[in-house]
């Protein structure tokens, strides 16, 4: 197995080839120290993380660690499956500190040091909690738009707010504030969205005062004020009726960043290409690209792939190829991945979409599995027979809803609950879709002399056949979250401090990619 120091790592990073950085530890442990370009890859979801991280095997791969091990148990598997040129970071992220390198907290990093170097080169205006809510009582002329994605706003949201996407703002604002007078106000639960979507108004040039909530959600708790719960208010769907003017304002703004527009055969023509990565990226909403799009496109919706640029982008200096209806929101979220620092940005000049085909299946799902369906989980429970219902959830989902008496654990550390396994006459996986059940089944079989099975439609089907979920937010604990890096609103205890933290943490991501020295965004681009 080839292994590099840290000193050839910092020189890979910095050559301009294409490079993925991928940590092999699960998100929360990730989350505490890794180095700025990584990208989690869990062990525990490999199959499905790393084969949407990496569109071409042979790209160049550095795996990497805390140094107990996982980062070769990663590349060997990558190398299993066809990966060609795989290294692992000798000594992880202990090696890469000792070599004077800057270790950073948090996940989306790249994205939400982004979002103040934004703040702080384009002077974005935004206003305390306090204020927007005495505009709001005096009857001030405004809307309230809300940048996350609408589960979050469903969950909670500013008194008055919408939901409108990100990704959405500034192809539909001149349907949602036509008067030049309205002052708009963007918001999400903290700063990066909130700042890239009001900047994502001013510049594509309207004419209406925009303004950032400070600190979103959290700052308008903070305040002492208090948040909707369960509202629905969202954008009207469909094409809006200012469609030209958008896709005008868009068409200036991805011009300006240097954005390029290509046609099928250039498109073609990239596919074809095995010495180069493509990702193919569909940035309309969720419920449009449900409803139809472009066969090997990926949906990564506008605002969110801007803020969590490392959930779809895996392998830095990689050509990224935007999509849409209209292109608008390709051009938008293009402009923002080019001052981001990616080189090869592209908007597809009028992107096709067809009816959903089916995904090519994952490798490891091919083999038929030992499926049981919910009635026959019943039986099995109704007639006291010693059964383990294991559930592979994220702990953030199990918290949410799980069944009855199921025990959470994460796949890769299996082994913690050998011991309700062992003696079991029947083990009984599940998973929000059953899929990562069915990656599980080797493993978990290892570890019981029981019978195991894959409740086939996951936990999905029990909720579906009429089945109740248990909801426990203390279960599991959040020191047991070790798969999911909790925001302030997951936790159980010290929820208030943790706001504090996480919004002293975002803003000083500006200086701490300054002391890292390596991290170059811009540049800015157009003025006021």
């Amino acid at each position: 197995m080839k292994r590099i120091d840290a000193a050839t790592l910092k020189d890979w990073l910095a050559d301009g080839a294409e490079l993925a950085l991928l940590d092999a530890r699960e998100e929360g442990e990730f989350g505490t120290a890794h180095p700025f370009w990584a990208v989690p890859c869990p062990l525990s979801k490999k199959e499905l993380r790393a084969r949407a991280l990496l569109p071409r095997l042979s790209a160049r791969i550095v795996c990497m660690d805390d140094g107990r091990g996982l980062a070769e148990t990663l590349a060997a598997w990558l190398e299993g499956i066809g990966a060609t040129d795989v290294s692992v970071l000798d000594g992880g992220t202990a090696a890469w500190k000792a070599a004077g390198n800057v270790l950073f907290s948090g996940i989306n990093v790249p994205s939400k040091a982004f979002g103040e170097w934004v703040e702080h080169e384009y002077g974005t205006v935004s206003v305390d909690p306090p204020q927007l809510r005495d505009w709001q009582q005096s009857g001030r002329k405004m809307i309230v738009l809300d940048s996350r994605t609408h589960e979050e706003f469903v969950r909670m949201s500013i008194p008055g707010a919408i939901s409108v996407p990100g990704g959405e703002l500034a192809y539909r604002i001149a349907d949602l504030a036509p008067e030049p007078d309205t002052l708009v106000v963007v918001n999400c639960a903290g700063r990066t969205r909130s700042i890239l979507g009001a900047e994502s108004l001013r510049r594509a040039g309207i004419p209406n005062e925009v303004v950032a909530l400070r600190n979103g959600t959290m700052g308008w708790e903070l305040a002492g004020l208090r948040c909707d719960t369960g509202r629905t208010d969202r954008f009207q769907p469909g094409t809006p009726r200012s469609l030209t003017l958008a896709l005008e304002r868009a068409s200036r703004f991805a011009e300006a960043t240097g954005v390029q527009i290509i046609d099928e055969a250039a498109l073609a023509g990239m596919q074809a290409d095995p010495a180069r990565t493509l990702y193919l990226l569909d940035v309309r909403d969720p419920a449009e690209f449900r409803a139809a799009h472009r066969p090997g496109s990926r949906n990564a919706p506008g605002g969110q792939l801007v803020q969590a640029t490392d959930q779809w982008i895996g392998v830095r200096n990689a050509r990224i190829v935007l999509l849409d209806d209209t292109g608008v929101r390709a051009r938008m979220a293009g402009a923002w991945l080019r001052q981001m620092g990616h080189r090869d940005v592209f908007a597809l000049a009028g992107g096709t979409m067809a009816a959903p085909v089916p995904e090519p299946p994952i490798p490891e799902l091919a083999a038929p599995a030992p499926l049981i369906d919910v009635l026959g989980l019943l039986r099995l429970l109704d007639a006291g027979t010693p059964t383990v219902v294991v559930d592979l959830a994220r702990s953030i989902d199990f918290r949410e809803g799980h069944i009855p008496g199921a025990v959470w654990a994460i796949r890769s550390r299996l082994d913690a609950i050998a011991a309700r396994l062992k003696d079991a006459a029947h083990v009984v996986l599940t998973s929000p879709d059953g899929m990562l059940a069915r990656l599980a089944v080797a493993e978990a079989a290892g570890l019981t002399r029981g019978q195991v099975h894959v409740l086939e439609g996951g936990t999905a089907a029990w909720h579906a056949f009429g089945r109740p979920l248990v909801k426990d937010r203390t279960d599991p604990p959040d020191e047991a979250c070790l798969d999911f890096y909790l925001r302030p609103y997951d936790r159980n205890r010290g929820i208030e401090e943790a706001m504090h933290a996480y919004l002293s943490w975002e803003i000083a991501l500006v200086e701490e990619i300054a002391r890292d020295g390596s991290v170059r965004f811009g540049p800015k681009v157009g003025a006021d």
